[in-house]
């Protein structure tokens, strides 16, 4: 009996003494990509910038049409 409890006395020591475990190390962020997003982001904004200005143009066209049929007694 004397002998176990000396065996676990020198477990619990030496896992005492043991160096604590590490935690991993935060991997460092990437490299900003600015300049890649703000191209991938004109690319997809100028067809909805050009669409924008097609409905405007058309907005426009019509209601010269309203005016010229008003105009007109129509």
């Amino acid at each position: 009996m004397h002998r176990l409890s000396i065996l676990t006395a020198c477990v619990l020591l030496s896992a005492a003494c043991s160096d604590p475990v590490q935690e991993p190390l935060p991997e460092p962020s990437p490299d900003p990509q600015t300049a890649e997003a703000t191209e991938l982001r004109d690319a997809i904004q100028a067809p909805i910038d050009k669409a924008k200005a097609v409905e405007d143009i058309q907005a426009a066209d019509e209601a010269e049409r309203q005016d010229a049929l008003e105009n007109a007694g129509g």
